[in-house]
């Protein structure tokens, strides 16, 4: 097997290692729930390398990328519900759709006259959607209802943040901050008792609870939960690349150091950030 620029190479390497005893042990043991945060991952580490104006790691990223939607589609056609070339005809029929002033006859010549048209399409397309939804007996639709406008396809920070923010444009709310943070305490005592009971579900139920409140107290101190854990998470970069760099200094090795030791050497980064202000 020799790379190539070909699609359909790519389509057989899946193929190969998704074939029973011959393939790959940990790609045969996948499944669509297990490769969908590799499928997140892929996404954000695309964005990353826009972001750095990285044009070599955005070529790798976007193949890494590309490989999680001929892995999705390979375990749907093994399941028998569609294969990587409907997925490619599904997107090419929709683009030609919705762009009838380019491939078609359209009176739509400016931009405003684009949008009206371009939502216009998305309208029969929604209704189109439903009726094969209900054709295979699928009823919870999240895409209708008031919270509908709110897309699922967005970090889970964000979408409860602005699930918060539309619930409060009809009264749905806490009138102040003071009440979620006795919110917050009850969740931690649920998550307490779930850890107690040792049910695996309830614990992963439970910390979701809590972190929705978490975000609700955000929300009304008006501070962005994101980049509020953006920050943390730069932050804790930092306390550890001092700990590593500080074991180094003294022969030492984050693996044979203990946690007392690494705990000593986060209070100093702590002691010398309060310094700097």
């Amino acid at each position: 097997m020799e790379a190539s620029k070909d699609i359909s190479r790519l389509i057989e390497i899946m193929a190969a290692l998704r074939t029973p005893v011959t393939g790959c042990p940990w790609d045969l043991e996948q499944n669509f729930s297990t490769i969908k945060p590799y499928t997140i991952e892929e996404a954000y580490e695309v964005a990353d390398a826009i972001e750095r104006n990285d044009m070599d790691d955005l070529c790798e990223e976007l193949g890494d990328l590309l490989l999680q939607v001929v892995f999705h589609a390979r375990m749907a056609e093994e399941a028998g519900e569609f294969s990587f070339g409907d997925v490619v005809q599904a997107i090419t029929k929709k683009m030609i759709r919705r762009h009838p002033h380019v491939f078609a006859v359209s009176d739509a010549a400016t931009p405003d006259a684009v949008k009206v048209q371009w939502d216009d399409i998305k309208t029969e397309e929604k209704r189109e959607r439903a009726e094969r939804r209900a054709r295979r007996g699928i009823t919870e639709d999240f895409k209708l209802g008031y919270l509908g406008s709110v897309h699922r396809a967005q970090p889970a920070l964000t979408e409860a943040l602005k699930l918060q923010q539309r619930a409060a444009k009809v009264g749905f709310d806490w009138s102040a901050a003071e009440p979620i943070l006795d919110k917050i305490e009850e969740e931690i005592g649920e998550l307490r008792e779930a850890l107690r009971d040792g049910r695996q579900d309830k614990v992963t139920d439970e910390l979701g609870d809590l972190i929705f409140a978490l975000v609700n107290i955000g929300r009304h101190v008006k501070a962005d939960p994101e980049e509020a854990l953006r920050g943390t998470n730069t932050k804790f970069r930092r306390r550890f690349n001092y700990i590593e760099t500080s074991l180094q200094q003294s022969n030492e090795t984050l693996e044979a150091a203990t946690l007392e030791r690494m705990e000593e050497l986060w209070q100093a980064a702590k002691a010398i950030e309060r310094t700097l202000g």
